[in-house]
């Protein structure tokens, strides 16, 4: 699991260049030993251990709509940033809630940011552990 606070990283390329973006970057991190760890229809994530870089396929036309992940230490924090964000003007983008879509013990919530960034806080720590 990654220590840092930022948790992974988020681009996006249209269709046209999404395959040929995902080669490019596995090929451009390398030597970090990035390599293809996760794919979903339109989302590839690469790490050396974890999915911290992902490539989205989606049409650009904004100069905004990045996405990026906190770590959270655990659900109640997941929860307390999304009531903060959301008090603070931000918009829903997913409530906090498990994705096991991810994996069993992925725990999230979304907001849009003032500019329509995605912001999420996550942990992927079973409830009642901490990192």
């Amino acid at each position: 699991m990654p220590s840092a606070n930022i948790d992974h990283l988020t681009i996006s390329a249209p269709e046209e260049h999404f395959d040929p973006l995902v080669e490019w970057y596995k090929k451009a991190l390398s030597p970090l030993g990035y390599r293809e760890i996760m794919r979903f229809p339109g989302f590839v994530g690469l790490g050396s251990e974890f999915p911290d870089f992902w490539i989205a396929q989606k049409e650009i036309h904004i100069p905004s709509g990045f996405h990026f992940a906190f770590s959270a230490p655990n659900q109640a924090a997941v929860d307390a940033f999304h009531m903060a964000a959301t008090n603070a003007g931000g918009t829903c983008n997913g409530k906090p809630g498990l994705r096991p879509e991810y994996h069993e013990h992925y725990y999230a919530a979304y907001v849009l940011d003032p500019i329509g960034n995605n912001m999420e806080m996550v942990t992927h720590c079973p409830e009642g552990l901490e990192k």
